[in-house]
């Protein structure tokens, strides 16, 4: 599955500098070394309690093998450690009418003993840390203080598994670090293991205990008190000073054709599959302008052809191409040297520059609809001002006012560019190279927008780089999708399909 699904983040211009995984030893050997340190400061004491035993498969069943109703807000699908529905962090035995998720079977309750996170002993210091931090976005802290208000208790971070991480206390033979709280400890872990990688592996702190880094996390909400609460409860018990999240970056649920996305019902688009219908920097550009930051969104057909058509193609599109076309059929094809002329020119690339100015902001807050959103005002600019100084009637009788106009235009389309890089990185390093620059935009500093693009640079292989997607592609996409649906759900592994 790792396999898979790195080959597929790759697919989707996703790139990190270490795709690890949990299980390596590095990992390992942090956790034990990690929870040892908390239990010699007091933070973690053992004691016998009655946990969730499934007569039936012959197991102690994990939190999360436990389903039921849950007592906060009713939802009939709860698990033993989450409420999807509300998010509040549960037990087992809090759930009502609880059931093996394996078999069904109403498991007994036997007691066992287990080692618990004292949370009781971090919780001012953890609503402290929400209280005052003014970047996590209101649903992250809404929920998270939803949570502090009913009080934090002590939680078992082990469990009677034969895998995971062997615990490290005393008298913990048999027992193993329930996955919650070592997964969390995987972001550390997997920088000391990155480090070591490079023979730097002392350096690690040099991120994670630095005022100066930004700790930043992409979720979906029902994360939201695995990192907004564990992980800095953690963090502070270590007594280590480990800088705590600068913000988590949680999105609503995001639904296909207004419905849940499912496995089991066959519900909404693989990523793999996706990639079969259309380029990946389509469907990049889509996501992230319904992404659902604020509240819930949906994923429809008709939508989604409507922003390839209207905003990707005829409005961002067809911009660049204008002005590219232009230089290379009117201009030789080499980017004009006279600088702006008139106060309209001057008015305009002030206009787009404010806008880069919030689109910056918009990306430093994580917020990255409102990014894209600010970002395409620039290309309706940008239309609009070549509308307005008609360059293909003034190179008629001004050469030099034509050059002039085309000068702001096309630093417009360098500005825009480089705000809709980390959207599209394909197109947008495409346009990078058909405006004649040699150094790849990746390498470029982001404020450089701010520069006119050179002249003397030769314009190269100019043609539009996005496409209109017409009804009749969409009912074959359709079908196409229904197509590889089936033939891939016939195989004999289809939990191996990774969804969007």
């Amino acid at each position: 599955m790792h396999e898979i699904v790195s080959e597929l983040l790759k697919r989707w211009c996703i790139s990190f500098d270490n795709y690890t995984r949990t299980e390596s030893e590095v990992h390992k050997n942090f956790v034990r070394e990690f929870f040892m340190k908390l239990y010699e400061r007091g933070y973690i004491f053992a004691k016998e309690d009655e946990l969730p035993y499934c007569p039936k498969d012959r197991i102690f069943l994990p939190d999360r093998f436990v389903t039921g109703i849950c007592p906060y807000c009713g939802y009939d699908k709860a698990r033993g450690d989450q409420c999807e529905q509300c998010g509040s962090l549960l037990e087992p035995k809090q759930l009502i009418n609880p059931k093996c998720s394996i078999c069904g079977s109403i498991p007994e309750w036997r007691k066992t003993k287990h080692w618990y996170l004292d949370l009781k002993k971090i919780e001012d210091d953890v609503r402290k840390y929400i209280e005052s931090n003014d970047k996590l976005p209101e649903n992250v802290k809404s929920m998270s203080l939803s949570i502090l208000k009913q009080g934090l208790k002590p939680r078992a971070i082990t469990r009677d598994n034969k895998w995971g991480i062997p615990a490290p206390f005393p008298e913990a033979e048999g027992k193993t670090i329930y996955v919650w709280f070592e997964a969390v400890l995987g972001y550390i872990s997997a920088t000391i293991e990155y480090l070591k990688k490079l023979g730097r592996e002392s350096e690690w702190t040099n991120y994670w205990m630095n005022n100066n880094t930004r700790i930043v996390f992409f979720i979906g909400k029902d994360n939201i008190p695995f990192h907004s609460i564990i992980l800095p409860a953690l963090l502070i018990a270590s007594g280590m000073k480990f800088t705590l999240p600068y913000t988590i970056s949680a999105t609503e649920y995001l639904l296909y054709e207004g419905k849940k996305f499912s496995k089991s019902q066959k519900i909404g688009i693989w990523i793999d599959e996706a990639l079969t219908l259309l380029p990946v920097d389509y469907w990049r550009f889509i996501l992230i302008y319904i992404r659902p930051e604020l509240r819930d969104s949906s994923f429809t057909w008709s939508q989604a052809i409507e922003i390839v058509n209207s905003i990707l193609n005829d409005t961002i599109g067809n911009f660049i191409h204008r002005v590219l076309t232009f230089i290379d059929k009117k201009l030789g094809g080499v980017t004009p040297d006279k600088p702006i002329s008139k106060d309209i020119d001057e008015e305009y690339i002030n206009q787009v520059k404010k806008i880069f100015e919030k689109v910056t902001e918009y990306y430093e807050n994580i917020k990255l609809r409102e990014a894209l959103l600010e970002a395409i005002e620039i290309a309706r600019i940008g239309n609009k001002y070549l509308n307005e100084r008609r360059p293909w009637e003034y190179i008629k009788t001004n050469i030099d006012e034509t050059k002039s106009i085309i000068h702001t235009a096309l630093h417009m389309v360098k500005i825009l560019a480089i705000c809709l890089y980390p959207i599209i990185p394909n197109s947008m390093s495409q346009l990078w190279y058909m405006i004649g620059y040699d150094e790849p935009i990746e390498k470029t500093n982001w404020f450089d927008a701010l520069n006119p693009v050179s002249s003397g640079l030769k314009v190269r292989n100019v043609k539009p780089l996005f496409r209109k997607i017409s009804d009749d592609e969409v009912k074959k996409m359709i079908e196409k999708l229904e197509k590889i649906r089936e033939e891939k759900w016939n195989k004999k592994y289809p939990w191996e399909q990774v969804i969007l």
